[in-house]
């Protein structure tokens, strides 16, 4: 293979990385915004979830604007983590991704670090959006403990949600 073969492969397999280190939106629309019952039921799923492992998390659902719709602190929780869920669940329904993408992006270096630059992007694992019928009607954040366990939890709310209407 000559030099300038490699140099091009080179350059593709670099472009190909810089491409997959971006975190990508859900194709999802958005529809109409998650009910306040929905939103307690996520998360009081995501409490649960939370209690059972003996971690203590702030649990923040918005509509797909953003705007809080319903908030739950458990008891101990750390000061920070109250901004930080209403943070993480802003995030995943403005950019239609969960977080998670973007602590991988930013994880991965490079391209990636331009995460860093985008307004209200939180690159911390906990941010879901909720999809119900194919559109995004909101999303949950949770914040407390690990970013993974956070990630866990938001999910067990998500989970709660998959056969519940908006």
């Amino acid at each position: 293979m000559s030099s300038r073969s490699t140099k091009c492969l080179v350059a593709l397999a670099l472009s190909f990385c810089a491409l997959s280190a971006m975190p990508q939106m859900m194709p999802n629309p958005y529809g109409p915004p998650i009910r306040v019952d929905n939103a307690r039921k996520a998360a009081t799923a995501a409490v649960a979830e939370a209690r059972k492992n003996n971690w203590t998390m702030a649990v923040a659902v918005v509509d797909p604007n953003g705007d809080l719709v319903y908030y739950e602190k458990m008891d101990n929780t750390q000061l920070g983590s109250s901004q930080v869920s209403i943070g993480k669940a802003r995030s995943a329904a403005r950019f239609k991704r969960p977080t998670k993408a973007f602590q991988d992006a930013v994880a991965a270096g490079g391209v990636g670090l331009r995460v860093l630059g985008l307004e209200g992007a939180v690159p911390l694992e906990g941010g879901i959006p909720i999809v119900v019928d194919g559109k995004i009607i909101g999303a949950i954040g949770v914040s407390g403990d690990s970013s993974d366990h956070d990630g866990v939890c938001a999910q067990a709310g998500v989970n709660a949600l998959m056969s519940a209407p908006n």
